[in-house]
C-alpha cells in the first residue's frame, strides 16, 4: 500500500498514527505530496477528485480517500480493532473522532482568516466564530471526554488534531483544562506519535509545481 501524505496535515498524520497503533505501518509506503486549494497537485487529483491527502493506494483495488474511510479500512487488516464494537463505547469513540475532525477543520478555517488569506480579504467576525468553536470544544472535552478507555480511533483523531493546533499556534487547549492537557501530554509519549512528527510550512499560491499546503 502507498499513502499519499503531507507532513503538516492533521488528517494524513491521523492515518499514519492509526497504522502504527495497529502495527501495520511497515506495510505502507509513505509518499509526501503538497496540496492546496490555491496550488493544485495533479498527482493527488488523479487519485482523489478533491485534490487532498491522505489518499491510500491499494494494489488491485481503487484508491481510498478521507482519513475516516482509510482508518476504517486499515482496521480490517488484522489485529485488535481500534473501533469499539457496540454500545455507548462505540458512539463515544466515533463522536470524539467527529469532534476532532471538526476541531482541525475549524483551525484550518481560522488560519485562512488570520494568516493565509490576504489581509484585506480577512473577516474578523468569522475568525472569532471559528476560535469560539475551538474553545467551546476544549471545554466540552475537559468536562465530558472519556480518557480512561483503551486507545481507540477517537483518541487518535483527537491527539493528532490537538498537536496540529499547537503546531500552528492556534488558541491553546491547555489553560484551565488539566484533564485534557494531562491526557494529551501522555498520548504524545506514545511511539506512534513520536514516529510521525509534524513539520513543514504552508506554501500557498500558484506558479510552483509542488507549492501549497492544505493545512
Amino acid at each position: 500500500m502507498k499513502l499519499l501524505y503531507q507532513t503538516h496535515s492533521p488528517f494524513a498524520r491521523k492515518v499514519l498514527v492509526f497504522a502504527y497503533e495497529k502495527g501495520i505501518a511497515d506495510r505502507i509506503q509513505v509518499v509526501h505530496h503538497e496540496t492546496s486549494p490555491t496550488a493544485a497537485n495533479a498527482d493527488v487529483f488523479a487519485q482523489n477528485p478533491l485534490g487532498k491527502v491522505p489518499v491510500l493506494l491499494r494494489d488491485g483495488a481503487t484508491a481510498l480517500f478521507d482519513s475516516d474511510v482509510i482508518c476504517a479500512f486499515l482496521d480490517t487488516l488484522g489485529g485488535e480493532s481500534l473501533y469499539p464494537r457496540t454500545g455507548e463505547d462505540r458512539w463515544g469513540a466515533l463522536r470524539m473522532q467527529a469532534l476532532a475532525q471538526d476541531l482541525a477543520q475549524s483551525g484550518i478555517a481560522l488560519r485562512w482568516e488570520t494568516v493565509r488569506r490576504p489581509e484585506a480579504l480577512r473577516y474578523p467576525p468569522l475568525a472569532q466564530g471559528y476560535a469560539l468553536k475551538l474553545t467551546n470544544s476544549y471545554d466540552w472535552l475537559e468536562a465530558n471526554a472519556d480518557f480512561d478507555a483503551p486507545v481507540h480511533i477517537g483518541h487518535i483523531a483527537l491527539a493528532t488534531a490537538l498537536d496540529w493546533l499547537a503546531f500552528r499556534d492556534l488558541p491553546s487547549f491547555r489553560d484551565g483544562r488539566a484533564r485534557l492537557t494531562g491526557w494529551f501530554d501522555s498520548f504524545l509519549t506514545r511511539p506512534s506519535m513520536k514516529a510521525t512528527p509534524l513539520s513543514g510550512d504552508t506554501q500557498d499560491g500558484a506558479g510552483h509545481p509542488s507549492a501549497g499546503a492544505a493545512m
